[in-house]
């Protein structure tokens, strides 16, 4: 283990195997690069606030932009207290999984679980565990906060795979092919998905009154994903009764956050989890 200063909080920094065994779903042996991992960002107990948030980082479910979208997050986080644990999740291929589109969401839910088991030593509050993601982790998250009652893991605890909340940062939300952004939707689904796989994986369709309180942030301007994926998945959570807060910017693109200072992009997300409790 690691320890390093994220600003003026001490940190333990450590980089774990998300399973301990066999990777379910896989059909080859995943060399050490594609082994998922979480790399977590601890405050020690003095620092610690309880709340604890699963980084989810994007990339189109073709690469993941592992340091802008993960690691910075995770730092920025700690070093306000909350735990931070950066996903490095599988992208979905054909040639490893056996179902592709189960791939990124198993590895969701083992890290919820993983978190959740170790709340203690990690001084986290297990009833304060929540997920942010970044465009298409932004996808994975929000499809881990709207496909928790099934298990898609080994799960013999029965421990909750639900995120207590979700964040979600110009996301991909919808793989309706007006709203989706496509290059994700064909890594994910493969290239003629059935009706019923873009329905599944369509989380505007799949909210109800348990999805968790959600933050949303997007630009107008957004020439990668459409902001009305944000935009849908808002309106989903209000007609199901589900607090939500939607953050709109008129200009600044895709990936904005990664061009502002943290002040300016994370005192919101604080503000809202501290009026949800977190």
């Amino acid at each position: 283990m690691l320890f390093l200063m994220v600003g003026y909080t001490a940190v333990a920094q450590q980089v774990l195997p998300l399973y301990p065994d066999s990777v379910p779903g896989s059909i080859v042996k995943l060399s050490k690069e594609e082994e998922p991992t979480l790399t977590l960002y601890v405050p020690i107990k003095e620092k610690a606030t309880g709340t604890a948030v699963l980084v989810i980082p994007g990339g189109a479910y073709g690469f993941l932009a592992f340091e802008e979208e993960g690691i910075a997050i995770g730092k920025a986080f700690a070093e306000k207290g909350i735990a931070a644990f950066v996903l490095k999740y599988r992208l979905p291929k054909k040639e490893t999984m056996r179902d592709k589109s189960f791939g990124p969401l198993m590895d969701a839910q083992q890290a919820m679980k993983v978190i959740r088991s170790n709340a203690t030593n990690w001084n986290v509050n297990p009833a304060k565990v929540g997920a942010i993601g970044y465009s298409a982790g932004g996808h994975l998250a929000s499809t881990l906060g709207t496909h928790f009652s099934k298990s898609y893991i080994l799960n013999k605890d029965n421990i909750s795979l639900r995120p207590d909340f979700m964040i979600l940062v110009y996301p991909v939300i919808s793989m309706n092919d007006q709203l989706t952004h496509m290059g994700s939707k064909i890594n994910l689904l493969g290239m003629e998905p059935s009706k019923e796989k873009v329905a599944l994986f369509s989380n505007e369709l799949q909210v109800s009154k348990d999805t968790p309180p959600t933050y949303l942030t997007h630009c107008g301007d957004d020439q990668v994903v459409d902001v009305n994926n944000s935009i849908v998945f808002y309106q989903a959570l209000q007609k199901n009764g589900v607090d939500a807060e939607l953050h709109l910017f008129p200009k600044g693109n895709h990936g904005f956050t990664q061009r502002l200072p943290v002040s300016e992009w994370m005192e919101p997300m604080l503000g809202f989890l501290k009026r949800e409790g977190f």
